[in-house]
């Protein structure tokens, strides 16, 4: 499981989540954290910008999104107090023969120097993103890192979703312990065997964090917002079957299924179904979780 960075601030009670007051350009700071537009653009360009270096003075920070959310963008550009530049281009790429996006370009020295002194670092960065370890606005961070890399709607099953997608374990926990915070509702992370980064997804207790997260009048991707506001009519179907907590494994349960190698001795034996005993008598043999000799004693 993913912890949370102990240095960053600590996490807020539910009480403190209300919108924080709005903030003009001529009272607010660029990049002031606690204002929250500033709070969800750092957010975003955590998750979706990229700050390269170069020779003395040289550098920028870019970010390249699709055409149709072009208007953040302009808001970006808007909230900067520093020369930049919006351009559009049509190319091929590996998921789409013609994919039309837009980037935004910084460069002033300055305005990255301090994008960088929050914690947005220079060159590949997506395993070290952390939250800010200054005051911020909390929601309207998430809120960022979740437009730019998550996803938010109905799942096919009719069941409302919030997920995102990220590599730094840092920015996966704190996502984890606000829906906790919010909802209850506790979840556990682990890095995917295929690629190494975090699956987050919460379903059906995301209709309060979705609240949260998208007030009226947030700074956000327009249609993420209205995906969000299309979570807060549903209503679980009465003929729904409610699932039952998680039922965790135990050190002996390992072991007896690892004597039997057989998912369905084991099942039998352990009263659990065929399918969760094959899984996890799969990653057992395969490191994707402790073997019981080496969990701590008392665990």
């Amino acid at each position: 499981m993913a912890e949370h960075d102990p240095n960053a601030p600590a996490l807020f009670e539910i009480g403190a989540l209300a919108p924080a007051p709005p903030t003009t350009r001529a009272t607010s700071t660029f990049m002031d954290l606690e204002d929250p537009r500033y709070a969800y653009m750092f957010g975003f360009l955590q998750a979706d910008g990229h700050l390269a270096p170069g020779t003395g003075r040289k550098g920028r920070l870019s970010v390249e999104i699709g055409v149709r959310d072009i208007a953040i963008l302009r808001e970006f550009q808007q909230l900067t107090p520093y020369s930049s530049s919006i351009t559009e281009r049509v190319r091929s790429t590996n998921f789409a023969e013609r994919h039309h996006s837009a980037t935004w370009t910084l460069c002033a020295l300055e305005a990255r120097t301090r994008l960088n002194g929050l914690g947005l670092p220079y060159g590949r960065k997506s395993k070290r993103i952390t939250p800010p370890r200054v005051e911020f606005s909390r929601r309207d961070y998430l809120r960022g890192i979740i437009d730019a890399d998550g996803s938010i709607g109905h799942t096919g099953q009719g069941l409302p979703f919030v997920s995102l997608t990220t590599a730094s374990a840092a920015v996966g926990a704190y996502l984890c312990r606000y829906a906790k915070v919010v909802t209850g509702a506790a979840r556990q992370i682990g890095r995917n065997a295929r690629d190494g980064v975090y699956n987050v997804v919460h379903t059906e207790a995301t209709v309060q964090p979705a609240e949260h997260l998208y007030y009226p009048g947030c700074l956000s991707l327009a249609r993420k917002r209205t995906a969000a506001t299309s979570l807060a009519s549903w209503e679980r179907p009465a003929t729904m079957r409610v699932r039952p907590p998680g039922r965790r494994w135990k050190p002996w349960e390992d072991r007896v299924l690892l004597a039997l190698d057989d998912d369905t001795a084991s099942a039998a034996e352990l009263g659990r179904s065929k399918a969760s005993c094959s899984v996890r008598l799969w990653r057992l043999k395969t490191g994707q979780v402790q073997r019981p000799e080496d969990v701590p004693p008392g665990t």
